[in-house]
């Protein structure tokens, strides 16, 4: 049996960094699953599949939390415990991480509707759920969850660094989904921003009216940035993880930097976090919606109007009609 390797010592400032992140992750997912229950009217089939990514990105979080504030030193029985609940959602947050794009992939560029979109619904549970449950338990099975030296975590447990075949169990409990989630998301996003391109091209050929068509173009730039930020985003969290995990590989020294430690622990941690950003702070009908709940709680000032005063009536446009705010036109579904 091989020593021990020398474990990656978490100083308290790169502790409470990696637990801030935690903390900041489960409260974002907890608002993108508020924000699902409390306005059912949003309830689009890509945000029910954000609602589940965002379950797998809270038990993340939650696990990572324990992990991260125990530093464990053995392979102890909450050291497995808590490798095996990080191990599923983390894993699973891939697999739902994908599906989302897979959707918007199939949904608008091969406008898949209907029946199909509903077994789609379907095979993506049995395969982001289904896969990461069975990897876990048969790594716990096989005893190869355990203590890991924070070299390839940040305080939590994973792979036992010890095993044998360590190497081939990172890959399936993680490192090989999130590589094939470094491929598959930049390439589904790229043709869904091109097919938007193509269409804002061929509908601009029959918009006779300026406004019109700048609306329609400002809103495609919207969706154009949001579709480059959502893999830039992932990678960005992820990849130092997978920095890590390539020194852990070659033995280098490198992977107990603290900078690479405290960015390893933000990127994985913190994934929850982003999701919120990305779709709820910087998505307008979901913002719009949590400002106007924000100021209802808040205390309303006194009118400034006297009760006997009678109430102004709307002011006419020169064409005779009243300034009512307009309704603005429907937007495309997405997340």
């Amino acid at each position: 049996m091989p020593p021990p390797a020398p474990p990656t010592e978490l100083v308290p400032s790169e502790r409470a960094v990696v637990l801030l992140s935690c903390v900041l992750s489960a409260l974002g997912s907890g608002l993108l699953m508020a924000t699902h229950a409390l306005w059912p009217d949003l309830r689009s089939q890509a945000r029910r599949l954000l609602l589940f990514l965002s379950l797998a990105d809270l038990l993340s979080a939650a696990s990572y939390f324990y992990g991260v504030l125990q530093d464990f030193k053995d392979s102890s029985w909450d050291c497995v415990l808590q490798g095996a609940l990080s191990t599923f959602a983390n894993t699973s947050s891939f697999f739902w991480t994908v599906a989302i794009a897979l959707y918007l992939y199939l949904s608008i560029v091969r406008t898949a509707r209907g029946p199909e979109t509903g077994r789609l619904l379907w095979a993506f549970h049995v395969v982001s759920w289904g896969v990461p449950l069975a990897i876990t338990v048969a790594a716990v099975a096989l005893k190869k969850i355990g203590y890991d030296a924070s070299d390839v975590s940040v305080g939590w447990c994973w792979i036992n660094l010890q095993a044998e075949d360590r190497v081939l169990w990172m890959l399936l409990t993680g490192k090989l989904w999130e590589l094939l989630a470094y491929v598959t998301l930049p390439v589904l996003y790229l043709l869904i921003r091109k097919h938007i391109h193509r269409a804002h091209q061929e509908l601009s050929e029959y918009r006779p009216i300026v406004s019109e068509a700048h609306q329609l173009q400002r809103r495609t730039s919207v969706a154009d940035k949001k579709l480059v930020l959502i893999p830039l985003i992932f990678i960005c969290l992820r990849v130092w993880s997978t920095v890590r995990f390539v020194l852990t590989l070659c033995g280098s020294p490198a992977v107990r930097m603290p900078v690479l430690v405290v960015l390893h622990g933000i990127g994985n941690t913190f994934q929850g976090g982003a999701n919120c950003i990305m779709f709820v702070f910087c998505t307008r009908a979901v913002r719009t919606r949590l400002l106007s709940l924000c100021c209802c709680c808040s205390p309303q000032p006194p009118a400034a109007e006297s009760p006997a005063s009678p109430p102004k009536a709307p002011a006419l446009s020169k064409t005779g009609e009243s300034q009512r705010p307009r309704q603005t036109p429907n937007e495309l579904p997405s997340t």
